[in-house]
């Protein structure tokens, strides 16, 4: 069977997050978020999505591709390919990585890096095309219809607890707690939030955030802790990010705001949850195994030096 790799087109939105879903399932991906991102891609990404796609125009196979524009590291790319389980062997992977690490050299790409599920013809794929492992990641879920959640806790003095939707008339602040927990969250590319605009833009736009759900510790009037909820409307939800501010560390704030959000998720009729750690993220893991999650499954960041 033939396969061919080109540009998306728009109609390609609900194709690309249908092979997503079923390629990576622990992640949320709709044809709405898809035509959102890319819409809103940020110029210096140059980021250029395609597809693989059948003689008859199925598509079988997507590839993310991008320069990472927040990175104060110049020539560093990112490449993440997926084939739907039911076409592989057509030889889609291949001539989707040769086009986007094209692309991306053309552009001054110099390291590339990609997130490769932990089994065995995924890490070969990437080997036999000079990728080396480093870092690994776990993707965890929770069955919200059976979870015994923890119960709701007392809030500590000083402390109180409101949804992102409540700073939609001012979302500077969320900004700014989104930018002061990232910044130090591992990871193989350091990353610096200072473009409000596009992360107005990008981030609080997102179709997947769900403001409603998204919960905020506030501590005598200065926003410390948040979770990021993300929903798809099949009743999956989601984890975008869980951070502390640097000063509030310490307080079991990260656990106050994903155990409230997660109740309310649930009360809203997710069924179930994801979220993904570092697995050097001893904290994190900590926490989220305190709320039941269990791994389902890892990755590892692959990455190639270009030249």
């Amino acid at each position: 069977m033939t396969v061919i790799v080109r540009d998306v087109r728009p109609e390609d939105a609900g194709g690309f997050a249908r092979v997503r879903r079923a390629a990576l399932p622990y992640m949320l991906a709709t044809a709405e978020q898809t035509a959102f991102a890319w819409a809103h891609a940020h110029p210096g990404a140059h980021s250029r999505p395609l597809v693989a796609e059948t003689e008859d125009g199925g598509i079988v196979g997507t590839a993310e591709v991008s320069l990472a524009h927040e990175s104060p590291e110049p020539g560093i790319g990112t490449v993440n390919v997926f084939v739907h389980p039911g076409h592989r062997g057509l030889g889609a992977g291949g001539l989707l990585l040769r086009s986007a690490e094209e692309h991306l050299a053309e552009r001054g790409a110099t390291t590339l890096y990609s997130w490769v599920l932990d089994a065995p013809g995924n890490r070969a794929f990437a080997e036999r095309h000079g990728y080396a492992p480093s870092r690994e990641a776990c993707f965890l879920r929770l069955d919200l219809t059976s979870a015994e959640l923890p119960p709701l806790q007392a809030l500590p003095p000083g402390v109180e607890l409101r949804t992102a939707a409540d700073f939609t008339d001012d979302p500077r602040p969320m900004f700014e707690l989104d930018a002061a927990t990232t910044a130090d969250e591992p990871g193989d590319v350091p990353t610096v939030f200072d473009d409000y605009a596009y992360w107005l833009d990008s981030t609080w736009g997102n179709p997947l955030l769900d403001r409603e759900l998204s919960t905020v510790a506030v501590v005598d009037g200065v926003p410390a802790a948040f979770t990021a909820a993300l929903t798809d409307g099949l009743g999956r939800y989601g984890s975008g990010m869980t951070g502390t501010a640097p000063g509030f560390r310490g307080r079991g704030l990260a656990k106050l705001v994903k155990n409230d959000s997660l109740h309310r998720a649930r009360a809203a009729g997710c069924t179930e949850a994801f979220t993904g750690n570092d697995a050097g993220n001893g904290p994190m893991l900590a926490i989220n195994e305190w709320f039941g999650y269990t791994i389902d499954a890892t990755e590892v960041r692959y990455v190639r030096t270009l030249g």
